[in-house]
């Protein structure tokens, strides 16, 4: 509130004082005289603010409407207050009884700090790849800036280099752990404002990258289904597959099925290896011989190794025993 520290012996004051422009300061001495003053006068430089004699209190023109004056603790209150105000302030005093004191303070008038902003980037940040550069703006008196992240302190390394007034700071490369709110606040003596901006670092492992290495899957898995397909394009497709499993299915039942009817209408029969035909259900007849099962005029295999005969056991009747195999293609 009060400013420097008074000359010599005489009146002492606090220490600066410190003001904003359209605010008010009041210049009180720590130690004014315990006796009745015959005169008082404030300067502001050389400029005269007031002066007292006799009791009569007179403010100058300059200061009109600004001042106020206590003449018991000899302080001055000064509002409204403007940058050229600051200067150094005197006060002088006559004591009725014993010499006169004089004292000075300082003054320090500073615009209040607004519309402080952070400027960041406006695409996307990636993990390795991308800088970046954040710039503050603000009004005002600004005597320092301050960067935090995550509400600690924000300071410069191999990767993060402020501006030579430290009011922007570029980060190159990015890295995930440089993700979070940024802060940066502006300060002078009797006031400070601070902006925040939150920075979002993609990681290129889970979002491009990723997306590469699904594509490239995708291509190998493509060009071995071409491979196992054939030269004709593409490889076959699920039902494909299942629609040939399922036609060679019925096929073979189909094939069954006709080789059950003509054997049992008939139209299957046994022939000898010498060519005869083989009688059947002639109980008369106990022989052993070589059969060859035909169908349709076409041998279905060749004649059976010895022991794969036809015999005329359980009463006489021939029973035919062969082995058939089907191979699908």
């Amino acid at each position: 509130m009060i400013t420097s520290q008074g000359t010599a012996e005489d009146l002492q004051f606090s220490g600066p004082a410190n003001g904003a422009v359209g605010g008010s300061v009041v210049f009180a001495p720590d130690n004014p005289p315990s006796t009745s003053t015959d005169s008082v006068l404030w300067l502001f430089e050389s400029t005269p603010i007031l002066s007292v004699q006799s009791g009569s209190t007179v403010i100058f023109s300059a200061y009109r409407d600004r001042v106020s004056f206590d003449i018991n603790t000899l302080a001055l209150e000064l509002r409204n207050l403007r940058l050229d105000d600051s200067g150094t302030y005197k006060l002088t005093v006559a004591p009725s009884a014993g010499a006169q004191l004089t004292g000075e303070t300082t003054l320090q008038v500073y615009e209040n700090i607004t519309d402080v902003r952070l400027i960041g980037p406006e695409e996307s940040l990636i993990e390795g790849e991308s800088s970046v550069n954040i710039s503050s703006e603000g009004t005002g008196s600004i005597l320092s800036v301050q960067w935090m992240k995550d509400n600690s302190p924000l300071s410069p390394s191999n990767s993060i280099i402020f501006s030579s007034d430290n009011r922007s700071v570029s980060i190159s490369p990015v890295q995930r752990s440089d993700s979070g709110e940024y802060q940066c606040t502006y300060r002078n003596p009797v006031s400070s404002e601070t902006a925040k901006l939150n920075l979002i670092i993609n990681c290129e492992c889970s979002t491009f990258k990723h997306q590469d290495d699904l594509s490239s899957n995708l291509m190998k898995y493509r060009h071995s289904s071409v491979l196992r397909g054939g030269g004709g394009g593409g490889g076959l497709s699920s039902g494909a597959i299942a629609g040939i499993v399922i036609g060679v299915l019925v096929a073979v039942a189909g094939i069954c099925g006709l080789i059950v009817y003509l054997t049992k209408t008939k139209k299957i029969h046994f022939q000898k290896a010498s060519g005869g035909r083989v009688n059947l259900g002639n109980k008369s007849e106990f022989s052993t011989e070589y059969a060859e099962v035909k169908h349709g005029g076409k041998s279905s295999a060749p004649p059976p190794p010895y022991g794969h005969q036809v015999s005329s056991c359980d009463g006489g009747h021939v029973q035919p025993q062969f082995q058939k195999s089907w191979d699908v293609l």
